[in-house]
């Protein structure tokens, strides 16, 4: 994932890492490796940045260069996401375990997700909106339902 975007919306604010930091509740350090890419930032985190910046979570992991923000203060419903995410495996005729083994995890886990228990890992919804072509706002539901297309 490339994450450069974050730090160019942090400097376009004039803000410092341990600012965006305390926005979302981490520490500077925590923080820095998410902008270096050395940990991956969680769904909630990444969020919380959109709705600070006012843009799309596609945006802030580069999957789109287009910044349309969707709505403000946008809380994310692991219902919802599991919802969608179970939507579109159903549209793409996979079951539970093959899109489980295309994202390298368990049946069990993959059905929490679906079942809104767990809220998706950012790797794996990151690897589903590549995989599949879809939107990752589409995915949480900060844009268009998945299932109204």
């Amino acid at each position: 994932m490339n994450l450069k975007r974050l730090a160019d919306l942090r400097d376009s604010l004039d803000l410092y890492q341990k600012d965006v930091a305390k926005i979302i509740g981490v520490r500077q350090q925590t923080y820095s490796s998410f902008e270096t890419g050395e940990k991956i930032i969680p769904l909630k985190h990444l969020n919380t940045l959109a709705n600070f910046y006012h843009v799309g979570i596609d945006y802030l992991l580069n999957l789109t260069n287009t910044k349309t923000y969707y709505e403000e203060n946008f809380q994310l419903d692991k219902k919802v996401v599991g919802k969608n995410i179970r939507t579109l495996r159903e549209k793409n005729n996979l079951t539970l375990k093959q899109l489980a083994t295309r994202l390298n995890t368990s049946k069990s886990t993959l059905s929490a997700y679906e079942n809104g228990k767990t809220l998706i890992l950012t790797a794996f919804i990151y690897q589903i909106a590549i995989q599949f072509n879809v939107s990752i706002d589409e995915l949480v539901g900060r844009m268009v339902p998945i299932n109204s297309k």
